[in-house]
C-alpha cells in the first residue's frame, strides 16, 4: 500500500499546466481547503516543495491525504469555481490561512427600507447574507452594478416604518447627488424602493436569466405605450445586467439547473464527467471510472454513470446535457445534445476534465509500471498500420551528403519504442557516383538486410525510411522485389519547416491520421530526429577526416606518427603551413621538414598556375 507521500507525488507528477480550482482533502475524506491557480501544477506543487514560514500553511499541508481538481478555460473561470466551492463545502482552511479573517459576504439588512453592503461580521438576526466570496473584484462588481442599477440609500441609520412617517429623518447628500430618492422623507414609496431591492437579491441569487426576461417585456411594454423615456431607464439596467452576467457565469446564462456528462474509454476502463451546474455556476465537479467486466458499449456505461451520479449527489435536475443521446429510465427529464451555443461551451468543458483525468491515470500507471508505456504505444502502431505483430523492433534510415561527396547513412533501432543504440549502424555508401538519395538507400537497405538474412539475425517489425512515398517505394523494391522480405514498410515526411509532418503507409502510400500532440506522433517524430542526428553526425565526422587526409596523408615521407605530433604541436594544418623551418626542425627533423616544406611550396605553385 502506498503512503501518504507516495500517493501526494504520484498526483503531482501528473497535474496538467492549465487553470483550475483545486481541492484538498484530510485523511477522512473532508475538504479542508479549496483554492484556484492559473497553472495547477505550478501552483500546488509550491506547497510541497518548499519550507513554509506560515505555521497555518504547514498544517495545513500535512493534514493533505489527497488531492481533486477541475480544469477550466481561463483563470477567471478558476476564480468563480473556487467561489462555489468554497460556498458548497466552507473548508476550514480557506479561514485560518486568511490570517483569522473570513472571507467578506454581501448583506441585506432585515429593517424596513434595507441597505445592502458588504461585511466580514454575520449576525442572522438583522440580515440575510450571500456568500462568501473569494474573489474580491466580484463581490466590489455587484456593489458596484447595484449602485449603478437602482438607487439603494448608502446611508448607516436604521430606518422604521414610524421614523419615516413621522418625519424623523432627513435628507441627505446622497439625495442631491442622486444616489437615492429619498425612501426616508416619503419621496420614494416603500413599495418601489422594495422592488429595488428585490431585483437585487434575485441578483445574488443568480436569478438573472429570468430578471432579464421580464425586464426585456418590460421594455417593450413602455415601448409600445410610447413611454420611450421610461423603456430606455429599464433598458439602461438590462445591459447592465447582461454585462454582468457575461463577466460572471462560468459557462451559461441559463436560469435552471443543468447536469452535464461526458465519457471515453479504452480497452478496460471507462471514465466519465459529471458537472451540475446552478445558475450558470459550477457547484459539483467530479470524475469517475468503471472497470469494464464485459464488453459494455458506451452507452450503457453512460446511463451507469449518469444514474449513480444524480443519486450519489441528489441531483434533480430537469436537464441532462450529452455527447451522444441514451435512454434513461427517468421521468420528466430533457436529454440536451448541443450543436452550439453555451451549453456546447459546458460539454466541452466537461470532456476536456475527463479527457484529462484519462491521462493522468494512465501516467500514473506508466509511471508504476514503465512496461506499459512501451507496450500501449507499440499496440497503437499496430492498429493504425494494421500490423500483424506488435512492432518491438523499429529501424530507421537517413542518407547524409554534400553533392554526393562523402555520402553515409545511418540506421536507428528502437526496441519496445526506445533508442536501441548498441544496435545502431553507419555505412560508407560504396557503388553510388554522385548525390543519389534512392539509389544510396537502396544500397544500404540491401546490405543490411542481405547480411541478417544469412545470419538469421532477427529482422525488424517496421521499417521506416526518412522521407516519403518515393523512399518507401525504392525499399521496398529490394526489401520485397530482391530479398523477399515481409517488413512492413513506412515512411516519415517532414514539412517545408523540416518538421516531422505524417506518417505514410501502405501501397500506394496513404497519410496515417495522427493527433500531432499525441505520444505515439512524439515518438515517431524522435525517432525522425534520432536518425537524422546520426546520419549528420557520421557525415560530419566522415567529411572532418577526409580533409585532414588530403593535407597530410599525401605528403611523401610523414607518416601517422609525425602527423599526430605536428597536429600535437601546431594544432592544425594551416599552421603548419605557415610554420618556418626551423620551428618545424625543432618538431620532427630536418628530413621530414624538407619534404613538408616542399609538398607545401609544390600546392602553392599549383595553385598559383590554375589561377
Amino acid at each position: 500500500m502506498r503512503t501518504r507521500e507516495e500517493h501526494i507525488k504520484s498526483i503531482l507528477q501528473r497535474l496538467p499546466e492549465s487553470p483550475g480550482s483545486y481541492q484538498y482533502f484530510d485523511e477522512h475524506g473532508t475538504v479542508i481547503y479549496v483554492g484556484k491557480a492559473k497553472n495547477l501544477k505550478r501552483r500546488v506543487s509550491s506547497y510541497f516543495n518548499r519550507e513554509h514560514d506560515s505555521r497555518k500553511t504547514a498544517i495545513l499541508v500535512s493534514k493533505i491525504y489527497d488531492i481533486h481538481y477541475t480544469v477550466v478555460k481561463t483563470e477567471a473561470e478558476a476564480l468563480l469555481l473556487e467561489n462555489q466551492l468554497i460556498k458548497q463545502f466552507q473548508p476550514r482552511y480557506n479561514v485560518l490561512l486568511k490570517d483569522g479573517k473570513s472571507y467578506p459576504s454581501i448583506a441585506v439588512t432585515k429593517e424596513y427600507l434595507p441597505r445592502i453592503f458588504k461585511t466580514r461580521h454575520i449576525d442572522r438576526k438583522g440580515a440575510i447574507y450571500f456568500g462568501p466570496y473569494s474573489h474580491i473584484p466580484t463581490i466590489n462588481g455587484l456593489l458596484e452594478l447595484f449602485k449603478n442599477l437602482y438607487p439603494i440609500r448608502r446611508c448607516h441609520q436604521p430606518m422604521t416604518r414610524e421614523g419615516v412617517e413621522n418625519g424623523k429623518y432627513k435628507l441627505c447628500l446622497e439625495y442631491h447627488m442622486k444616489n437615492c430618492f429619498g425612501p426616508c422623507v416619503g419621496l420614494q414609496s416603500h413599495e418601489e424602493y422594495m422592488d429595488y431591492i428585490n431585483a437585487a437579491i434575485r441578483i445574488l441569487k443568480g436569478d438573472t436569466a429570468a430578471l432579464r426576461k421580464e425586464m426585456l417585456a418590460q421594455m417593450q411594454q413602455l415601448a409600445t405605450e410610447m413611454k420611450f423615456e421610461e423603456a430606455q431607464i429599464v433598458k439602461r439596467r438590462y445591459d447592465l445586467i447582461t454585462a454582468h452576467q457575461e463577466k460572471s457565469q462560468i459557462i451559461t446564462s441559463t436560469g435552471h439547473n443543468i447536469d452535464v456528462f461526458s465519457i471515453d474509454n479504452d480497452e478496460r476502463i471507462a471514465y466519465i464527467n459529471y458537472l451540475h451546474v446552478v445558475e450558470g455556476a459550477i457547484n459539483q465537479a467530479f470524475t469517475f471510472e468503471y472497470k469494464k467486466k464485459l464488453d459494455e458499449s458506451e452507452e450503457e456505461l453512460l446511463v451507469r454513470g449518469i444514474m449513480d451520479m444524480r443519486d450519489r449527489w441528489g441531483s434533480e435536475a430537469k436537464e441532462i446535457v450529452l455527447p451522444f443521446h441514451v435512454e434513461l429510465p427517468l421521468e420528466d427529464i430533457e436529454i440536451t445534445i448541443p450543436q452550439r451555443g453555451d451549453k456546447k461551451q459546458l460539454l466541452a468543458l466537461s470532456e476536456l476534465n475527463v479527457r484529462q483525468y484519462k491521462v493522468d491515470r494512465l501516467k500514473q500507471q506508466e509511471k508504476l509500471n514503465p512496461e506499459q508505456k512501451a507496450v500501449r504505444l507499440m499496440k497503437e502502431i499496430q492498429d493504425h498500420l494494421k500490423l500483424p505483430t506488435l512492432p518491438y523492433q523499429i529501424e530507421c534510415f537517413d542518407n547524409s551528403n554534400i553533392s554526393g561527396t562523402d555520402a553515409v547513412a545511418g540506421c536507428v533501432v528502437f526496441k519496445k519504442c526506445k533508442p536501441s543504440k548498441a544496435d545502431y549502424r553507419k555505412y560508407n555508401i560504396k557503388t553510388v557516383v554522385g548525390p543519389d538519395d534512392y539509389a544510396s538507400m537502396q544500397e544500404v537497405v540491401r546490405r543490411r538486410y542481405s547480411r541478417m538474412k544469412e545470419e538469421g539475425t532477427q529482422l525488424p517489425d517496421l521499417i521506416i525510411t526518412d522521407g516519403g512515398a518515393g523512399q518507401m517505394s525504392v525499399v521496398r523494391e529490394v526489401v520485397e522485389g530482391e530479398l523477399g522480405l515481409a517488413i512492413p514498410i513506412a515512411g516519415l515526411a517532414k514539412d517545408d519547416r523540416h518538421r516531422t509532418h505524417e506518417l505514410l503507409y501502405g501501397n500506394p502510400p496513404m497519410t496515417v491520421a495522427l493527433k500531432q500532440d499525441s505520444a505515439l506522433f512524439r515518438l515517431l517524430t524522435q525517432i525522425q530526429d534520432e536518425v537524422h542526428r546520426y546520419a549528420i553526425t557520421f557525415h560530419r565526422d566522415k567529411r572532418s577526416k577526409s580533409q585532414l587526409r588530403s593535407e597530410l596523408d599525401s605528403i611523401p615521407g610523414i607518416g601517422p606518427k609525425t602527423k599526430q605530433t605536428l597536429l600535437k604541436a601546431f594544432k592544425s594544418v594551416k599552421r603548419i603551413r605557415e610554420a618556418s623551418e626551423e620551428e618545424l626542425s625543432k618538431v620532427i627533423g630536418d628530413a621530414k621538414t624538407k619534404a613538408v616544406k616542399r609538398y607545401f611550396a609544390q600546392q602553392s605553385g599549383e595553385s598559383e598556375n590554375n589561377e
